[in-house]
Protein backbone atom coordinates (compact mmCIF):
# COMPACT_ATOMS: atom_id res chain seq x y z
CA UNK A 1 0.00 0.00 0.00
CA UNK A 2 1.36 4.04 -0.78
CA UNK A 3 0.79 6.27 2.13
CA UNK A 4 -1.21 8.62 1.42
CA UNK A 5 -1.04 11.42 3.99
CA UNK A 6 2.33 11.55 6.33
CA UNK A 7 1.68 13.55 9.71
CA UNK A 8 1.70 12.92 13.39
CA UNK A 9 -0.69 12.40 15.87
CA UNK A 10 -0.48 14.49 18.95
CA UNK A 11 -1.39 12.41 22.34
CA UNK A 12 -1.09 15.39 25.03
CA UNK A 13 2.53 16.15 24.86
CA UNK A 14 3.20 12.72 23.26
CA UNK A 15 4.01 13.38 19.48
CA UNK A 16 3.23 10.06 17.69
CA UNK A 17 5.08 10.45 14.08
CA UNK A 18 3.04 8.11 11.15
CA UNK A 19 1.58 7.30 7.84
CA UNK A 20 -1.67 7.16 6.76
CA UNK A 21 -3.45 4.05 4.50
CA UNK A 22 -6.19 3.61 2.84
CA UNK A 23 -8.08 1.33 4.66
CA UNK A 24 -10.67 0.24 1.84
CA UNK A 25 -10.46 -0.29 -1.71
CA UNK A 26 -13.40 -0.29 -4.66
CA UNK A 27 -14.17 -3.42 -6.41
CA UNK A 28 -17.51 -1.31 -7.98
CA UNK A 29 -18.29 -1.83 -11.96
CA UNK A 30 -17.19 1.34 -14.03
CA UNK A 31 -17.75 1.98 -17.53
CA UNK A 32 -17.03 4.20 -20.56
CA UNK A 33 -19.10 6.65 -22.20
CA UNK A 34 -18.49 5.72 -25.97
CA UNK A 35 -19.91 6.87 -29.03
CA UNK A 36 -22.66 4.85 -30.53
CA UNK A 37 -21.74 4.85 -34.19
CA UNK A 38 -17.94 3.69 -33.95
CA UNK A 39 -17.00 2.76 -29.92
CA UNK A 40 -14.99 6.07 -29.70
CA UNK A 41 -14.08 7.14 -26.34
CA UNK A 42 -16.12 10.03 -25.53
CA UNK A 43 -13.81 12.26 -22.85
CA UNK A 44 -14.59 15.70 -21.15
CA UNK A 45 -12.47 18.53 -21.88
CA UNK A 46 -11.28 21.51 -19.65
CA UNK A 47 -11.92 24.49 -21.49
CA UNK A 48 -12.15 28.27 -20.43
CA UNK A 49 -15.23 29.91 -20.48
CA UNK A 50 -13.63 33.49 -21.22
CA UNK A 51 -11.84 32.28 -23.86
CA UNK A 52 -12.89 28.83 -25.32
CA UNK A 53 -9.90 27.00 -25.25
CA UNK A 54 -8.91 23.82 -23.46
CA UNK A 55 -6.57 24.49 -20.41
CA UNK A 56 -4.11 22.06 -18.56
CA UNK A 57 -4.08 21.00 -14.96
CA UNK A 58 -0.71 23.37 -14.81
CA UNK A 59 -2.73 26.49 -15.84
CA UNK A 60 -5.67 25.90 -13.37
CA UNK A 61 -6.07 27.25 -9.51
CA UNK A 62 -8.41 27.33 -6.94
CA UNK A 63 -10.93 30.09 -6.39
CA UNK A 64 -13.86 30.67 -3.76
CA UNK A 65 -17.38 31.85 -5.01
CA UNK A 66 -18.25 34.65 -2.28
CA UNK A 67 -22.16 35.00 -2.12
CA UNK A 68 -22.81 37.54 -4.78
CA UNK A 69 -21.53 35.09 -7.48
CA UNK A 70 -17.82 36.96 -7.51
CA UNK A 71 -14.70 34.07 -7.45
CA UNK A 72 -11.40 34.67 -5.53
CA UNK A 73 -8.51 32.83 -6.99
CA UNK A 74 -6.62 31.31 -3.44
CA UNK A 75 -3.13 29.58 -4.79
CA UNK A 76 -1.64 26.61 -2.57
CA UNK A 77 0.42 28.91 -1.14
CA UNK A 78 -1.73 30.96 0.22
CA UNK A 79 -3.79 27.93 1.62
CA UNK A 80 -0.54 26.46 3.18
CA UNK A 81 -0.08 29.99 5.28
CA UNK A 82 -3.44 29.52 7.10
CA UNK A 83 -3.12 29.26 11.00
CA UNK A 84 -4.29 25.61 11.00
CA UNK A 85 -3.02 23.69 13.57
CA UNK A 86 -3.92 20.39 12.50
CA UNK A 87 -2.14 20.90 8.88
CA UNK A 88 -0.03 17.65 9.61
CA UNK A 89 -1.36 16.65 13.23
CA UNK A 90 -4.14 14.29 14.21
CA UNK A 91 -5.17 16.27 17.36
CA UNK A 92 -7.13 14.01 19.76
CA UNK A 93 -9.71 15.78 21.61
CA UNK A 94 -10.76 13.58 23.90
CA UNK A 95 -11.49 9.23 24.59
CA UNK A 96 -15.12 8.60 24.31
CA UNK A 97 -17.32 5.36 24.15
CA UNK A 98 -17.56 4.02 21.23
CA UNK A 99 -20.99 3.86 21.18
CA UNK A 100 -21.55 7.86 21.92
CA UNK A 101 -20.53 8.28 18.18
CA UNK A 102 -23.13 8.13 15.77
CA UNK A 103 -22.96 5.68 12.81
CA UNK A 104 -24.15 7.94 10.35
CA UNK A 105 -20.87 10.59 11.09
CA UNK A 106 -18.40 8.02 9.86
CA UNK A 107 -16.79 8.60 6.37
CA UNK A 108 -13.80 7.09 5.24
CA UNK A 109 -11.25 4.73 6.69
CA UNK A 110 -7.66 4.69 6.94
CA UNK A 111 -4.76 2.55 8.68
CA UNK A 112 -2.41 4.59 10.57
CA UNK A 113 1.30 3.46 10.42
CA UNK A 114 4.34 4.38 12.89
CA UNK A 115 7.14 6.46 10.74
CA UNK A 116 10.03 5.45 11.86
CA UNK A 117 11.58 3.57 14.77
CA UNK A 118 11.16 6.25 17.34
CA UNK A 119 7.05 5.83 16.70
CA UNK A 120 6.67 2.23 18.00
CA UNK A 121 6.81 2.84 21.34
CA UNK A 122 4.07 6.17 21.87
CA UNK A 123 2.26 4.11 19.06
CA UNK A 124 1.74 0.96 21.01
CA UNK A 125 1.08 2.97 24.02
CA UNK A 126 -1.71 4.41 22.63
CA UNK A 127 -3.17 1.57 21.14
CA UNK A 128 -2.83 -0.52 24.41
CA UNK A 129 -4.52 2.71 26.27
CA UNK A 130 -7.74 2.68 23.73
CA UNK A 131 -7.52 -1.10 24.37
CA UNK A 132 -8.10 -1.34 27.92
CA UNK A 133 -10.01 1.82 28.79
CA UNK A 134 -12.52 0.16 25.58
CA UNK A 135 -12.89 3.88 24.27
CA UNK A 136 -12.10 5.52 21.04
CA UNK A 137 -9.94 9.01 20.30
CA UNK A 138 -11.95 11.97 19.02
CA UNK A 139 -9.89 14.25 16.80
CA UNK A 140 -9.61 16.79 14.16
CA UNK A 141 -7.19 16.78 11.28
CA UNK A 142 -6.64 18.42 7.90
CA UNK A 143 -6.81 15.66 5.34
CA UNK A 144 -7.63 16.42 1.42
CA UNK A 145 -7.52 20.11 1.37
CA UNK A 146 -10.29 20.12 4.50
CA UNK A 147 -9.85 20.17 8.29
CA UNK A 148 -12.69 17.27 9.07
CA UNK A 149 -12.81 15.35 12.92
CA UNK A 150 -11.42 11.64 13.14
CA UNK A 151 -12.00 8.76 15.26
CA UNK A 152 -9.51 6.49 15.97
CA UNK A 153 -9.61 3.07 17.30
CA UNK A 154 -7.96 -0.50 17.37
CA UNK A 155 -8.27 -2.68 14.77
CA UNK A 156 -6.42 -6.13 15.77
CA UNK A 157 -2.64 -5.09 16.22
CA UNK A 158 -3.05 -1.40 14.14
CA UNK A 159 -4.29 1.60 15.21
CA UNK A 160 -7.21 3.15 12.32
CA UNK A 161 -8.93 5.97 11.66
CA UNK A 162 -12.70 6.56 10.35
CA UNK A 163 -13.28 10.54 9.64
CA UNK A 164 -16.18 12.14 10.26
CA UNK A 165 -18.39 14.54 9.00
CA UNK A 166 -19.51 17.79 10.99
CA UNK A 167 -22.82 17.49 12.74
CA UNK A 168 -23.89 20.43 10.71
CA UNK A 169 -23.72 17.95 7.94
CA UNK A 170 -26.02 15.31 8.96
CA UNK A 171 -29.47 16.08 7.95
CA UNK A 172 -32.42 15.66 10.00
CA UNK A 173 -34.98 12.86 9.54
CA UNK A 174 -38.12 15.26 9.21
CA UNK A 175 -41.27 13.99 7.37
CA UNK A 176 -39.57 10.51 7.40
CA UNK A 177 -41.38 8.13 9.54
CA UNK A 178 -45.08 7.53 8.75
CA UNK A 179 -47.22 10.33 9.40
CA UNK A 180 -50.49 7.67 10.15
CA UNK A 181 -50.89 6.45 13.30
CA UNK A 182 -49.80 2.53 12.92
CA UNK A 183 -50.94 0.04 15.78
CA UNK A 184 -48.81 -3.16 15.12
CA UNK A 185 -50.31 -6.32 16.83
CA UNK A 186 -48.15 -8.80 19.11
CA UNK A 187 -49.19 -11.52 16.71
CA UNK A 188 -47.83 -9.51 13.86
CA UNK A 189 -44.54 -9.15 16.32
CA UNK A 190 -44.33 -12.72 17.42
CA UNK A 191 -44.05 -13.45 13.32
CA UNK A 192 -41.42 -10.96 12.71
CA UNK A 193 -39.77 -12.51 15.63
CA UNK A 194 -39.95 -16.11 14.43
CA UNK A 195 -38.63 -15.05 10.63
CA UNK A 196 -35.73 -12.60 12.22
CA UNK A 197 -35.01 -15.79 14.60
CA UNK A 198 -35.22 -18.28 11.21
CA UNK A 199 -33.07 -16.05 9.03
CA UNK A 200 -30.50 -16.16 11.97
CA UNK A 201 -26.82 -14.42 11.90
CA UNK A 202 -24.29 -14.18 8.63
CA UNK A 203 -20.43 -14.52 7.83
CA UNK A 204 -19.96 -11.04 6.29
CA UNK A 205 -16.96 -12.62 4.55
CA UNK A 206 -19.25 -14.91 2.79
CA UNK A 207 -21.00 -12.23 1.39
CA UNK A 208 -19.78 -10.98 -2.34
CA UNK A 209 -21.05 -8.20 -5.46
CA UNK A 210 -23.04 -10.65 -7.58
CA UNK A 211 -23.95 -7.84 -10.22
CA UNK A 212 -20.23 -7.60 -10.66
CA UNK A 213 -19.54 -10.97 -11.27
CA UNK A 214 -22.46 -11.18 -13.60
CA UNK A 215 -21.27 -7.92 -15.53
CA UNK A 216 -17.23 -10.04 -15.43
CA UNK A 217 -19.38 -13.21 -17.12
CA UNK A 218 -20.68 -11.04 -19.82
CA UNK A 219 -18.08 -9.10 -21.05
CA UNK A 220 -15.75 -12.43 -21.01
CA UNK A 221 -18.53 -14.18 -23.43
CA UNK A 222 -18.88 -11.05 -25.55
CA UNK A 223 -15.13 -11.20 -26.06
CA UNK A 224 -15.04 -14.99 -26.89
CA UNK A 225 -17.94 -14.34 -28.82
CA UNK A 226 -20.12 -16.82 -27.09
CA UNK A 227 -23.85 -16.19 -26.16
CA UNK A 228 -23.93 -15.17 -21.84
CA UNK A 229 -25.23 -17.79 -19.27
CA UNK A 230 -28.61 -17.75 -18.85
CA UNK A 231 -29.94 -15.24 -15.86
CA UNK A 232 -31.66 -16.97 -13.12
CA UNK A 233 -35.14 -15.72 -12.03
CA UNK A 234 -35.25 -12.58 -10.24
CA UNK A 235 -37.06 -12.49 -6.69
CA UNK A 236 -39.76 -11.01 -6.62
CA UNK A 237 -39.60 -7.75 -5.15
CA UNK A 238 -41.80 -4.47 -4.23
CA UNK A 239 -45.52 -4.43 -4.95
CA UNK A 240 -48.42 -3.36 -2.26
CA UNK A 241 -48.39 -5.87 0.90
CA UNK A 242 -51.95 -6.76 0.75
CA UNK A 243 -51.83 -8.87 4.33
CA UNK A 244 -48.79 -8.26 6.33
CA UNK A 245 -49.96 -11.76 8.21
CA UNK A 246 -49.37 -13.65 5.39
CA UNK A 247 -46.50 -12.01 3.82
CA UNK A 248 -44.85 -12.98 7.19
CA UNK A 249 -45.82 -16.03 7.34
CA UNK A 250 -44.45 -16.73 3.81
CA UNK A 251 -41.41 -14.71 4.54
CA UNK A 252 -40.74 -17.38 7.39
CA UNK A 253 -41.82 -20.53 5.09
CA UNK A 254 -39.18 -19.14 2.81
CA UNK A 255 -36.37 -18.87 5.11
CA UNK A 256 -36.92 -21.90 6.73
CA UNK A 257 -36.82 -23.83 3.23
CA UNK A 258 -33.34 -21.83 2.44
CA UNK A 259 -32.17 -23.09 5.64
CA UNK A 260 -33.18 -26.90 4.96
CA UNK A 261 -35.32 -26.49 8.02
CA UNK A 262 -38.33 -27.57 5.73
CA UNK A 263 -41.70 -27.70 7.49
CA UNK A 264 -39.61 -27.65 10.59
CA UNK A 265 -42.61 -25.50 12.77
CA UNK A 266 -45.21 -23.62 11.05
CA UNK A 267 -44.81 -20.01 11.39
CA UNK A 268 -48.69 -19.86 12.85
CA UNK A 269 -47.41 -22.20 15.93
CA UNK A 270 -44.62 -20.43 16.25
CA UNK A 271 -46.14 -17.12 17.01
CA UNK A 272 -49.28 -18.45 18.61
CA UNK A 273 -46.99 -20.05 20.96
CA UNK A 274 -45.50 -16.88 22.19
CA UNK A 275 -49.17 -15.25 22.03
CA UNK A 276 -50.89 -17.87 23.96
CA UNK A 277 -47.16 -17.85 26.87
CA UNK A 278 -48.19 -13.83 27.27
CA UNK A 279 -52.04 -15.01 27.42
CA UNK A 280 -51.52 -17.42 29.91
CA UNK A 281 -48.94 -15.53 32.25
CA UNK A 282 -52.04 -13.15 32.12
CA UNK A 283 -54.73 -15.69 33.01
CA UNK A 284 -52.87 -17.08 35.22
CA UNK A 285 -52.20 -13.44 37.35
CA UNK A 286 -56.18 -13.31 36.95
CA UNK A 287 -56.69 -16.76 38.32
CA UNK A 288 -54.69 -16.27 40.82
CA UNK A 289 -56.39 -13.09 41.88
CA UNK A 290 -60.04 -14.84 41.93
CA UNK A 291 -58.80 -17.54 43.83
CA UNK A 292 -57.80 -15.31 46.29
CA UNK A 293 -60.80 -13.09 46.64
CA UNK A 294 -62.81 -16.67 46.69
CA UNK A 295 -60.98 -17.36 49.68
CA UNK A 296 -61.36 -14.58 51.21
CA UNK A 297 -65.29 -14.76 50.99
CA UNK A 298 -65.12 -18.41 52.76
CA UNK A 299 -63.28 -17.79 55.26
CA UNK A 300 -65.70 -14.45 56.10
CA UNK A 301 -68.46 -16.99 55.57
CA UNK A 302 -66.92 -19.70 57.80
CA UNK A 303 -66.08 -17.63 60.69
CA UNK A 304 -69.54 -15.66 60.66
CA UNK A 305 -71.40 -19.18 60.82
CA UNK A 306 -68.64 -20.68 63.66
CA UNK A 307 -70.41 -17.52 66.11
CA UNK A 308 -73.74 -18.52 66.31
CA UNK A 309 -72.51 -22.65 66.72
CA UNK A 310 -70.07 -21.25 69.53
CA UNK A 311 -73.07 -19.56 71.67
CA UNK A 312 -75.63 -23.39 71.22
CA UNK A 313 -72.60 -25.34 72.81
CA UNK A 314 -72.02 -22.95 75.84
CA UNK A 315 -75.73 -23.26 76.41
CA UNK A 316 -75.85 -27.06 76.11
CA UNK A 317 -73.01 -27.14 78.57
CA UNK A 318 -74.69 -25.44 81.34
CA UNK A 319 -78.10 -27.57 80.96
CA UNK A 320 -75.75 -30.40 81.38
CA UNK A 321 -74.04 -28.71 84.44
CA UNK A 322 -77.55 -28.00 86.08
CA UNK A 323 -78.94 -31.49 85.60
CA UNK A 324 -75.60 -33.24 87.20
CA UNK A 325 -76.31 -31.18 90.02
CA UNK A 326 -79.65 -31.67 90.39
CA UNK A 327 -79.17 -35.65 90.89
CA UNK A 328 -76.60 -34.81 93.14
CA UNK A 329 -78.90 -33.10 95.22
CA UNK A 330 -81.73 -36.04 95.24
CA UNK A 331 -79.19 -38.44 95.90
CA UNK A 332 -78.36 -36.49 99.25
CA UNK A 333 -81.46 -36.34 99.81
CA UNK A 334 -82.69 -40.08 99.66
CA UNK A 335 -79.56 -40.96 101.40
CA UNK A 336 -80.74 -38.96 104.46
CA UNK A 337 -84.73 -40.66 104.65
CA UNK A 338 -83.02 -43.78 104.69
CA UNK A 339 -80.60 -43.14 108.12
CA UNK A 340 -83.02 -41.49 109.49
CA UNK A 341 -85.81 -44.60 109.10
CA UNK A 342 -82.92 -46.80 110.51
Amino acid sequence: MRSIWKGSISFGLVNIPIKVFGATESHSVSFRQVHAADGGRIRYRKVCELEDVEVSNEDITKAFEAPDGTTVPLSDQDLDSLPLPTAKTIDILAFVPADTIDPLQLDRSYYLAPDGAGAAKPYVLLREALNRSEKVAVAKLALRGRETLGMVRVVGETLAMHTMLWPDEIRQPEGIAPDAKVTVRDAELDLADTLMDTLGEIDLDELHDEYREAVEALVAAKLEGTEPAPVGEERERGGKVIDLMAALESSVKAAQEGRGEGEKAPAKKAASKKTAARKSTAQSGAKKTAAKKTAAKKTSAQSSAKEPSGKKSTSTAKKTTAKTAAKKTAAKKTAAKKRASA
